[in-house]
């Protein structure tokens, strides 16, 4: 089972009539979802899909997103997740990097028009094939032809490509092959003590490691039902926990903390919760303790990842809170950490990524001749192995959950009227964890600087401070000093 199509067909096998998944009041088999699979990857195929062609799918999460993954990887191709709420500009980027292709479009998706975005940003005008997903369905195919596309799939073949923004701006896109991504599915799995009988509900998205490998493909692996949530609404997620009895619950800090605070918490049995996966912020020991003792959740534990690797590290089931909070856990099984030059934090592993799509200079740059991926982050390891992330060599900063990389947002910045100069930080936030802050240069106002970012940028990238500055500090050679701004 090193492939995702054979994954898939051994789940159906194994798990057969039990549900799959459960999306509103829609409730598919694992038996049915191969079904679905295979009439989508057939269809694919219909639409000039060929081995190693890429399909992107720009939705939030839903069964259908999951039916639109699973095909590609079934038809032999490689899948390019995009994130819900890219702008068409952003997505026309990726898109338009991988050439003519199949893209899913969930259109309409939080009032938007995405399709009639993405055609008048890409600059292949016509040349890609846009879907809705809402009518994936509908695609003409003979799925009795498809197995043997799936059949020809190899453990060492491309299965997809996650793009992060980078430091310099430009989205890197990391490349997976399936033994890659099921394996580390496998480990977080294992892990976590995830089983069938478990109900797992998604809150992270499809689009992000999180979601699509420690969410869907952990599902195929074990036979737990999941159950997808487009947007988190808090007493929604409170009600389908209590009704559905979700065993299961990853996510960043921001949704406990969300939970533990709600007025109408009381109004829910929540205690059929058993286990919740955090990190990708600092994780106050009093969080650790009340998600334990408020919550009931019996298995709290905190991890450490990345895009060009998943999951690194992740504390086990017995950790007391201390390690669980103050530390992201120690290396999961086939993977190793080490600490750098500068204190920074080294991984090496059966999941690190192959590499950066077309881009050779990144890759080694990020992956030294020794197999170590060069995370950028400042860390320390205790005499047990255990992570614990002490400084950013990057700037890159984390909001509700997200990578935002300043780079690219300043980017976007400049080309705003008014402008001079800008530098963007991450800044403390009680809710999300951190938020932008633009410290700009020039005759543009606070607000004309956000409205310009929200037509261009994602939601969690438009930075939620203006400050108009006479001039940036910077060093002698010219670089912006981002400590000064941050000690502000």
């Amino acid at each position: 089972m090193d492939t995702i199509p054979a994954l898939l067909r051994a789940a159906a096998e194994q798990h057969a009539d039990k549900p799959a998944y459960v999306d509103g009041d829609q409730t598919l088999s694992f038996a049915g979802l191969l079904e679905r699979v295979r009439e989508t990857a057939a269809g694919y195929r219909a639409r000039g899909l060929a081995s190693g062609g890429h399909v992107a799918i720009w939705a939030p999460n839903s069964l259908d997103w999951v039916v639109a993954a699973l095909a590609v990887s079934y038809a032999g191709g490689i899948l390019v997740p995009l994130n819900s709420r890219y702008t068409g500009h952003e997505a026309a980027g990726i898109v338009d990097r991988l050439g003519p292709t199949i893209v899913v479009v969930a259109d309409g998706f939080l009032g938007r028009t995405q399709i009639a975005d993405l055609e008048a940003a890409t600059s292949w005008p016509g040349e890609h094939d846009i879907v809705d997903i809402a009518r994936l369905g509908m695609i003409e195919s003979e799925p009795e032809d498809i197995d043997l596309a799936a059949e020809r799939v190899s453990p060492d073949d491309v299965a997809d490509i996650l793009f992060t923004s980078g430091t310099t701006g430009r989205p890197k896109g990391a490349m997976s092959a399936h033994r890659q991504s099921i394996g580390v599915a496998r480990a977080w799995a294992q892990l976590g003590g995830v089983n069938a009988e478990d109900r797992y509900l998604v809150v992270n998205p499809f689009f992000h490691s999180f979601g699509y490998k420690v969410g869907i493909l952990v599902g195929l692996l074990t036979g737990a039902t999941l159950y997808p949530v487009a947007t988190f609404d808090l007493d929604e997620t409170m009600e389908l926990i209590e009704r559905e009895q979700i065993t299961v619950l990853p996510g960043a800090p921001t949704i406990y903390q969300s939970i533990l605070s709600a007025p109408t918490r009381a109004d829910h049995d929540l205690s059929s919760l058993r286990l919740a996966v955090t990190g990708a912020a600092v994780v106050p020991v009093v969080l650790i303790e009340r998600m334990r003792e408020e919550l009931g959740i019996d298995h709290v534990v905190t991890a450490f990842g990345m895009t060009e690797a998943v999951v690194v590290t992740m504390c086990r089931e017995d950790d007391p809170a201390e390690v669980v909070a103050n530390t992201c856990g120690r290396a999961i099984p086939n993977m190793e950490t080490s600490i750098g030059e500068q204190g920074e934090l080294l991984v090496r592993g059966d999941y690190v990524m192959l590499g950066y799509l077309d881009d050779p200079e990144a890759t080694a740059e990020a992956i030294d001749a020794d197999g170590w991926l060069h995370t950028g982050d400042v860390g320390v390891l205790d005499d047990d192995g255990n992570l614990t992330i002490t400084d950013r060599l990057k700037d890159m900063y984390i909001s509700g959950g997200f990578n935002v990389y300043p780079a690219e947002v300043e980017q976007t910045l400049m080309r705003a009227p008014g402008v001079d100069d800008v530098a963007v930080v991450g800044v403390h936030d009680e809710r999300m964890g951190e938020v932008g802050k633009a410290y700009v240069v020039g005759s543009v106002t606070a607000d004309d600087l956000i409205a310009f970012a929200k037509e261009r940028l994602a939601n969690f990238k438009v930075p939620r401070l203006v400050e108009i500055v006479d001039s940036l500090p910077r060093n002698l050679s010219g670089k912006v000093l981002k400590n000064q701004l941050r000690d502000r």
